[in-house]
């Protein structure tokens, strides 16, 4: 029990074809595959933002007139058309 068989993927490839049709699988296909590269990239870049941001010195405190840049949002890798400017809160206090 919980083990799939031969005839239970091929009854469960059947239903998927029938319920999405042929013509779109492929589209469906393709559009997950670049999902999965998106999150990959962005994953990656998550994890290299990190690195880079864990300081081998403590963390000074920051002067507060110094403004820094505004970060931005892409809504994918490389795309700058899309990226707008992010608000980030200035609250310094701790709770």
């Amino acid at each position: 029990m919980g083990r799939l068989g031969p005839t239970e993927i091929i009854l469960i490839l059947v239903v998927i074809i029938l319920l999405f049709g042929a013509k779109k699988l492929p589209d469906m296909a393709r559009s997950l595959g670049k999902s999965a590269r998106i999150l990959k990239s962005e994953a990656k870049a998550m994890k290299n933002d990190d690195q880079q941001s864990a300081p081998a010195d403590p963390p000074q405190p920051a002067a507060q007139d110094q403004q820094a840049a505004p970060r931005t949002i892409q809504a994918a890798p490389g795309d700058v058309t899309s990226s707008r400017p992010v608000a980030e809160s200035t609250d310094t206090t701790k709770r």
